[in-house]
């Protein structure tokens, strides 16, 4: 018999947190980031995005943001990075290294562990089809 899932103030009862995705059960993993949310503008939505150690990256309908521990350490337009760079190496964590455009943003330098990688493939690729749209 399975307990009925405990009431969450940050996720809606259809279980959807914003952009649509289902938030994680108890259990699953971390909860949907609350920091994330509050940095989006009215209208704005999360289209994707990945924990990574105590960070998240997420992107919206209008830019890329990094959030850990309540801090915000990125928040750019997509146009605004310059460049991305995963690196896999055998037997240790990847490293995940975002690069905006203009020197007074600092570059973000994330460790992944391998079983953040889905995850985070799928904020790349979203992030990969936007950049290579904008340059359409």
């Amino acid at each position: 018999m399975t307990s009925p899932r405990p009431e969450r103030d940050d996720v809606p009862s259809d279980g959807r947190v914003p952009g649509g995705r289902r938030a994680r059960d108890v259990g699953e993993g971390p909860r949907p980031n609350q920091a994330v949310v509050r940095l989006l503008d009215p209208g704005e939505e999360v289209h994707e995005s990945a924990v990574i150690g105590d960070a998240v990256l997420a992107v919206t309908s209008h830019r890329v943001g990094i959030v850990a521990q309540d801090r915000t350490t990125l928040d750019v337009r997509i146009d605004g990075l310059r460049r991305i760079q995963f690196d896999i190496e055998k037997d240790r964590p990847a490293t995940l290294v975002l690069v905006p455009e203009r020197a007074e943003f600092e570059p973000q330098v994330l460790s992944v562990r391998p079983s953040e990688y889905q995850d985070v493939a799928s904020v790349l690729v979203l992030i990969g089809l936007r950049l290579a749209g904008s340059q359409s």
